[in-house]
């Protein structure tokens, strides 16, 4: 596998570039080209409610600068959860705690989007009380493949959790199809082995996509912003065939903006047909009609933002930068050297940054980023 060569500052973009908003074909603009990416924090009540922690996270990213928050990745079925603490948005229990943070990251000047998915085989019995499912039977994990009705419920719940962002006063939703949760494992071949409609064809496989997506787009308000996740190169889905899929979903109009997730936007695809491209540039020549595409992957700095710009992208999202600093937007305007903190960097610093304790235990379990201890002297 070959990677692109580093990125450098040099760009014919100036600074400001990042700074200037960027209209949405619905709904009200980003105030800059910067998001913060999705990201799991273990934060939220056992049942799916809000705490004061995660409220604390995501609002003080919005108060940083940032121009769209997305919660973490939020449950649409009981069934579908995969990890502790995870924001819920299953039931109308959970539309108080949302109402309140979708006001906190108004508040603070951000647009505000709850990720919307279903973990599949990811999930967690342990958690849920429930057998785990997916697009077809699958011996290894025993995750049972669900029926046609199964299928159809599914979809429903990703809408009705929609319909409660919408009625919390989110400006939107991303629907979450990437890194091997259950949408993902229907777009996957490998993974969705069934006869039926749901299944064979790339049409096939993602119809379940877009009747979710058409699904929201009929039940919430004309103005509700509409995303979709996708991890291309990894969990099944290749280059070509990812690239059909952007194509159709940017040509249909449902999504005002696509968000790859692209583990590393300088590497090369390992799909030897695209080995001469970097993994942005598989995807920013495609016709976009109205729809926005923002991409996360190791962008840490002015320099790195500034040239995914430049090829083509209109935002990008940050994860563990905008984990290492709440106020990242800010602070590379003010200081266009800045790069984020190195690793590993220590509790207190994270704790300074926002993270509650449960947030911080989990940052303990990613190797190299949270400092060791150091024993106490005598």
């Amino acid at each position: 596998m070959t990677s692109a060569p580093p990125m450098t500052l040099e760009t014919a973009l100036p600074l400001d570039d990042l700074y200037t908003p960027l209209p949405l074909s619905r709904g009200a603009p980003m105030r800059n080209r910067f998001a913060l990416a999705a990201l799991t924090n273990l934060q939220s009540h056992d049942d799916g409610t809000l705490s004061d922690d995660e409220y604390r996270w995501l609002t003080l990213r919005a108060k940083g600068g940032y121009g769209l928050v997305l919660t973490c990745a939020s449950h649409v079925q009981r069934s579908g959860q995969a990890y502790n603490g995870q924001l819920g948005v299953f039931a109308d229990q959970h539309i108080e705690g949302l109402t309140r943070l979708a006001a906190g990251l108004r508040a603070g000047g951000s647009l505000s989007a709850v990720q919307l998915y279903h973990a599949g085989r990811r999930a967690r019995t342990e958690l849920t009380g429930d057998p785990t499912v997916t697009a077809s039977d699958d011996p290894e994990t025993g995750a049972r493949g669900l029926t046609i009705a199964e299928v159809e419920s599914l979809i429903e719940s990703f809408v009705e959790a929609a319909v409660r962002a919408d009625r919390a006063g989110f400006d939107g939703v991303e629907v979450h199809g990437a890194h091997g949760f259950i949408l993902a494992q229907f777009l996957d071949p490998a993974t969705n082995r069934r006869d039926d409609r749901y299944g064979g064809t790339l049409e096939n496989r993602a119809r379940v996509t877009f009747e979710v997506l058409q699904g929201i787009r009929r039940r919430c308000r004309p103005d509700f912003q509409l995303g979709l996740r996708l991890s291309p190169d990894r969990f099944g889905l290749g280059i070509a065939e990812a690239r059909d899929l952007a194509a159709q979903l940017m040509s249909d109009g449902d999504i005002d903006y696509l968000d790859l997730s692209l583990w590393d936007v300088r590497k090369a695809p390992d799909d030897p047909a695209f080995k001469d491209r970097t993994m942005m540039d598989c995807f920013l020549d495609l016709p976009r009609g109205g729809v926005r595409v923002g991409l996360a992957g190791m962008i840490r700095t002015v320099a790195d933002a500034l040239l995914v710009r430049e090829s083509g992208a209109d935002f990008v999202l940050l994860g563990r930068a905008g984990i290492l600093h709440h106020d990242l937007p800010r602070r590379l305007r003010a200081e266009p050297g800045f790069d984020v903190a190195a690793l590993p960097v220590s509790e207190e610093h994270l704790r300074a940054e926002g993270l509650g304790e449960r947030f911080v235990d989990y940052m303990r379990t990613w190797p190299g980023f949270v400092a060791e201890k150091t024993p106490q002297t005598a």
